[in-house]
């Protein structure tokens, strides 16, 4: 049928259209995909944090933020003018907390408490909390670092 007038078919078109746009939804959710997994990692980077040195604080409970993502301790430590310096400490979620052990009421305002957390490296006020001890000498931990002493 050389040179015959070919006829439009309207079920393949459609389904045609169906399939292209089934690959471009394809194509943007694996896009956005992959953007929330570099999100995700950039997140639980330790590289703000100088893990080749722990340091111990001694201080009083400001607050105790039991939240998602992360849970932090806000604790007044005395510095060498005789005032006391603000200092946040980032913990794990509440959710790996509680099966560690903790509870939204663990520490309380006012607490005194030794800390070992690894500091932020921009000399802020801040770190990464490792361990810590309360007034009735009982030890809380995280438990991802509890033998890092050992490798």
């Amino acid at each position: 049928m050389y040179g015959a007038e070919r006829k439009f078919d309207l079920n393949s078109a459609i389904i045609d259209l169906g399939a292209t746009m089934k690959k471009s939804q394809i194509a943007w959710l694996s896009a956005f995909l992959l953007l929330v997994a570099g999100s995700a990692s950039a997140h639980h980077s330790f590289a703000m944090f100088d893990r080749s040195k722990e340091t111990t604080l001694v201080g009083v409970v400001n607050e105790f933020e039991w939240t998602n993502p992360h849970s932090w301790i806000e604790l007044d430590v005395p510095n060498e003018n005789g005032g006391t310096d603000k200092w946040s400490i980032e913990l794990n979620s509440p959710n790996n907390l509680s099966r560690q052990g903790w509870k939204s009421t663990s520490l309380k305002p006012g607490d005194k408490i030794s800390v070992v957390i690894w500091p932020l490296r921009s000399g802020e006020k801040g770190g990464l909390f490792m361990s810590l001890t309360l007034p009735n000498g009982q030890v809380l931990d995280e438990l991802a670092f509890r033998n890092r002493n050992k490798q």
